[in-house]
């Protein structure tokens, strides 16, 4: 979608909320782009920001720390920085101690609250949450809170650590939250239940994540020599399921079907996988770890895939479906993830997460046409996912709590 595209979407959105484009929008956040140790959230919250930084009339000041990862010697330069927020005020303060616990961030939040028409608070079970909810009630400031699927996983899966913690801090979060002023945004109409189960004084409203579309697909070989491509991108953490998947290799033991696992994650966890590989008889043979991908190496990594799995317990949008149906890759699918679509728009699987029904689903989706779904995939995220859209409705969303 062009730039006057983009407008006119915007424009619409805010004249049915009755309400100009022009607002202060502070964005509050524990971590930033390019800190990609902290998974999917940082390229979503990312590619919104610089989305509705595009929008005329709209100022956006983006308040964060430098964590870079979980060590505190892991910190962004603001060299890093250098041109990656055009049209957006970036303040970052100093990471002190835990993932995101920065006084610099306490010291600029009362100030950057005060000046803004509405404030998006992304994550949950972080430093930032609790004052940043207490003082936008205390200064009747309307918020955006995107949890990214945290209060999900708490409420559905069983190995989520610190449950008891956790619902005590929503506990306490719900207690600061002005109910008419509030809203909770989910990426799925999954995240709904247990976000407003949790959170009853914020409504839930639900805005998917976007996708970035590339503008064209070079030709590829779909199984070339007859040999299946499957791929995983993403962190590795015990929630995703890839012992299921690895699994599920080992039942087919088909040499004509490799599984190259893309992403990192905590040490001590990604040994475990490749110990369970070997184990299984399957490392180098069908299964390689690639390691991390971004950029125009995730780019190739999709271009080298016939379908791409992802096996999860739990998501509550899971951006590597997106990002693969984007990409003309048809994508295997868990019931744990919210992506039930894919088989209604005919352009991948969606299945129990069990060894056994990723194994059927692999058979299953060898012998359909991957250039066809891979074509409906593309379409679909196009026409509905596309970042003008979706922060389109985002603004939609801020004009109406300003009007309130």
């Amino acid at each position: 979608m062009n730039a006057g595209t983009h407008k006119s979407v915007v424009a619409s959105a805010c004249e049915a909320a009755d309400n100009p484009v022009r607002m202060n929008i502070l964005h509050v956040t524990p971590s930033c782009y390019p800190a990609t140790w902290w998974g999917g959230p940082i390229f979503t919250v990312y590619a919104m920001n610089d989305a509705l930084a595009k929008i005329s009339g709209v100022k956006l000041t983006i308040l964060t720390t430098d964590t870079a990862g979980p060590l505190l010697s892991q910190r962004l330069d603001r060299a890093q920085l250098a041109g990656l927020y055009p049209n957006q005020e970036m303040v970052m303060t100093r990471r002190i101690a835990g993932a995101s616990v920065s006084p610099g961030l306490l010291w600029r939040l009362p100030a950057l609250i005060r000046r803004a028409d509405v404030v998006h608070l992304t994550a949950i079970y972080s430093f930032p949450s609790l004052p940043t909810l207490l003082l936008c009630r205390l200064l009747h400031k309307p918020l955006v809170w995107s949890p990214h699927g945290a209060i999900q996983d708490a409420h559905e899966w069983s190995g989520t650590r610190k449950r008891r913690i956790k619902r005590i801090w929503e506990k306490m979060c719900n207690a600061l939250l002005r109910e008419e002023c509030a809203i909770a945004h989910v990426t799925s109409e999954r995240e709904r239940v247990p976000t407003q189960d949790r959170l009853p004084k914020a409504r839930a409203v639900f805005v998917p994540n976007g996708v970035d579309i590339p503008d064209g697909i070079a030709p590829r070989a779909w199984m070339p020599g007859g040999k299946l491509r499957l791929m995983y991108l993403g962190r590795l953490s015990p929630k995703k399921g890839l012992e299921n998947l690895l699994h599920a290799l080992a039942q087919l033991g088909d040499s004509g079907i490799s599984l190259s696992i893309y992403g990192g994650g905590e040490s001590n966890y990604a040994d475990s996988l490749r110990r369970l590989a070997i184990s299984l008889g399957i490392m180098g043979r069908m299964v390689s770890f690639m390691g991390h991908v971004d950029g125009g190496d995730k780019a190739q990594a999709f271009h080298r895939a016939d379908v791409c799995v992802v096996p999860s317990h739990t998501e509550s949008f899971c951006m590597v479906v997106a990002e693969a149906l984007a990409h003309g890759v048809p994508v295997i699918a868990s019931r744990g993830t919210p992506w039930q679509r894919i088989e209604e728009e005919e352009c991948g699987l969606w299945v129990d997460n069990r060894p056994e029904s990723l194994a059927q689903a692999i058979i299953e989706i060898r012998d359909k046409d991957a250039d066809e779904m891979g074509r409906r995939g593309r379409a679909w995220m196009k026409r509905e996912f596309s970042w003008p859209v979706v922060s389109a409705k985002m603004l939609e969303i801020y004009c109406a709590l300003i009007a309130r």
